[in-house]
C-alpha cells in the first residue's frame, strides 16, 4: 500500500505559491499518495490568533506537518512541543511535523537558502553584506549568511526592536562584531559586496523595491528571497547593471526538499524538483 502523506502550508496570501505541485509533484515521482493544501489566511480572514485552532484542526484531521510562513514563522514558536536545533538557534520555524503526539518544529529555510547561495555565489565577496529584513525568514537568512562566511552584516527591518533581536541572536552564536543593526542604507549598500532582500516587498501582492535602484552598481551582487515574480523589481534593476544575482526561487526549492524529507522519511531528488519549479516558471 502506498505511503500516504496529508502536508499544508499556512501563511497569508498565499494562492500563487508553487509549494503544493512541488511536494506533490515529487511524491507522484516517489510512488506516494501525496497530498498538499493551501490553509490561506487571507481569504478566511483571520490573523495569526488563529494559529492554535489551525494547529488543533490539522491534527483532528491527520495532518502529517506543516509549511509555516509569512506571518507565522514566529509566533507558532509558543505552540510548539520541541523545537530542532536549528529552528532553536534561529528562532523562527517553516516546518512543524506531527509525530507521537508532538508537534516538532523545524527551519529549512536556512538550509534553503544555504544551498542556493552556494550553487550560484560561491566564488562572491562577502566582507560586508547587507540585509533588508530581520522577520522569520530574515534570521534564517541571516544565520546562513553568516555560516557561509560573510564577515559584517548590515541588517536593516522597519521594526528595529526586530533587528536589534536578530543581532542579539546572532552574537550568541557567532560572536560580536559579525551582525550589526544598520544605520544609513545609501552608506551601508556603497560599502557592501552585496545585498539581500528578505522582506515581502517585490511580490506580487506588494510591489516595489526595498532598495532604490540608485543605490545599486555593477559589482554589488544581489539576493533575493521572494520568488513571486520571479524577477521582482530589485532583481530588475541589479540585473539591468550588470550584477551577479540570485533569485527567490533557489530557496524556495530547497527549503522544499528539506521539508518533504522531514514529512515523508523519503530523501528527494532535489534536481527533479528543481526542474519542476523551473517548468512552472516558464
Amino acid at each position: 500500500m502506498k505511503t500516504r502523506i496529508l502536508a499544508g502550508l499556512i501563511g497569508a496570501g498565499i494562492q500563487a505559491s508553487r509549494t503544493p505541485a512541488l511536494h506533490e509533484q515529487e511524491g507522484d515521482a516517489q510512488g506516494l499518495r501525496y497530498l498538499y493544501r493551501l490553509i490561506d489566511l487571507e481569504p478566511r480572514q483571520l490573523g495569526i490568533d488563529a494559529l492554535p485552532d489551525l494547529l488543533r484542526a490539522a491534527e483532528l484531521m491527520g495532518f502529517t506537518g506543516l509549511n509555516i510562513t509569512y506571518p507565522c514563522k514566529q509566533a507558532i514558536l509558543p505552540l510548539l512541543d520541541e523545537l530542532s536545533d536549528e529552528a532553536h538557534g534561529i528562532g523562527a520555524v517553516n516546518t512543524v511535523v506531527f509525530k507521537d503526539g508532538k508537534r516538532i518544529g523545524h527551519n529549512t529555510d536556512c538550509l534553503g537558502f544555504a544551498e542556493g547561495f552556494r550553487r550560484n555565489l560561491s566564488d562572491v565577496a562577502r566582507q560586508r553584506v547587507v540585509q533588508m529584513g530581520a522577520g522569520g525568514a530574515g534570521a534564517a537568512v541571516a544565520h546562513a549568511l553568516l555560516a557561509e562566511g560573510v564577515q559584517q552584516l548590515s541588517i536593516f527591518d522597519v521594526d528595529p526592536a526586530r533587528a536589534r533581536d536578530l543581532v542579539e541572536n546572532l552574537t550568541l552564536r557567532f560572536g560580536p562584531g559579525r551582525a550589526q543593526v544598520g544605520n544609513h542604507v545609501e552608506n551601508a549598500v556603497a560599502e557592501a559586496d552585496g545585498l539581500v532582500n528578505t522582506t515581502p516587498m517585490g511580490m506580487a501582492k506588494l510591489p516595489g523595491t526595498p532598495v532604490p535602484a540608485a543605490l545599486l552598481r555593477a559589482d554589488l551582487w544581489v539576493a533575493e528571497i521572494v520568488y513571486f515574480p520571479l524577477e521582482t523589481e530589485l532583481l530588475r534593476d541589479a540585473r539591468a547593471l550588470g550584477c551577479r544575482t540570485l533569485d527567490g526561487g533557489n530557496m524556495a526549492v530547497f527549503q522544499a526538499v528539506k521539508a518533504f524529507e522531514l514529512f515523508c522519511g523519503e530523501v528527494p531528488d532535489a534536481q527533479r524538483m528543481l526542474a519542476h519549479f523551473q517548468c512552472m516558471n516558464t
